[in-house]
């Protein structure tokens, strides 16, 4: 029980910590055309920069839409539900569907991800360090997305009604 609160707490903080990576990618998507047009410098270089973020930002997007109770979940006929069934529901789909198809994204996209990080892959187009992060977010997410539903399939069922 102590490894998943802690493994809960630090599903938490990486969450907590990626929302605020929505601020600098709002400011390297609205600074590339002043570069591109007006300094007529490093648009690219802040092109790749956010699509690193923005790859980051995603990957941990899921796991805290599934913590908030907004991903994946039909809440028109479960609030009928009580908590209690709710909260098996929530267990039988991690089990059942989430884990599976995480695990299933870690085993399939091996060979590419592990070839990119192993190999620091730049991006395509300028040849800008860090186009490996990119295909190490899959990674990321999944990972996340695995966690999340370990945790949600072994948190104590609630007694109660609602």
């Amino acid at each position: 029980m102590l490894l998943l609160k802690r493994l809960d707490r630090l599903i938490g903080i990486l969450i907590a910590a990626a929302q605020w990576l929505a601020l600098p990618l709002i400011v390297l998507l609205f600074l590339q055309w002043p570069l591109r047009d007006l300094v007529r410098c490093c648009s690219r270089e802040a092109n790749d920069l956010g699509q690193v973020i923005f790859a980051l930002y995603v990957a941990l997007s899921i796991s805290a839409a599934t913590r908030a109770g907004t991903h994946l979940a039909a809440d028109t006929l479960a609030q009928r539900y009580s908590a209690r069934t709710r909260q098996r529901l929530r267990q039988f789909g991690a089990s059942l569907a989430v884990l599976p198809w995480a695990l299933f994204i870690l085993y399939s996209g091996k060979t590419i991800v592990m070839s990119s990080v192993l190999g620091l892959e730049a991006f395509p187009d300028t040849n800008n360090f860090g186009y490996f992060i990119i295909k190490a977010a899959l990674w990321i997410m999944a990972i996340a997305i695995a966690a999340q539903a370990l945790v949600d399939f072994f948190r104590p069922v609630q007694s109660g009604d609602r």
